[in-house]
């Protein structure tokens, strides 16, 4: 993926993803951390294809404004546009639409690492 491209991707405001589930408030309508959730897998699966065998990204920021509500049923689509990229570092500008409404819009930065090494760091941190 290069600097300035975007990637879309659609989820639907099931009864897993509201507010009133997820008790991030008591309404039902798409949870903020839903929402978050979202455009986070929409910048993951956005460069998953250029990463090499044995390389996963993980996120290490996330800032969100969550603009407007959208009722069950609604179809979200989220947007991310890669921004920066310097080494592992991966940094996307994200949207969030409910139909034409933009109802979220934030930033979001994640490192590449190496499978096999990050899960023997978690092991030892276990261990410690």
């Amino acid at each position: 993926m290069n600097i300035g491209s975007t990637y879309e991707k659609t989820v639907t405001v099931d009864s897993s993803r509201l507010a009133s589930t997820m008790k991030s408030g008591t309404l039902d309508v798409f949870a903020t951390p839903a929402l978050v959730a979202a455009l986070e897998e929409t910048s993951m699966d956005s460069i998953a294809a250029d990463l090499g065998e044995g390389i996963t990204t993980v996120g290490t920021r996330i800032e969100v404004d969550h603009l407007a509500a959208s009722a069950p049923g609604a179809v979200i689509r989220c947007v991310a546009t890669l921004v920066e990229q310097e080494g592992r570092r991966y940094v996307f500008e994200l949207e969030a639409y409910d139909g034409d409404e933009l109802i979220g819009r934030g930033k979001h930065e994640r490192f590449a690492v190496k499978i096999d090494r990050f899960l023997a760091k978690l092991e030892a941190k276990k261990q410690s």
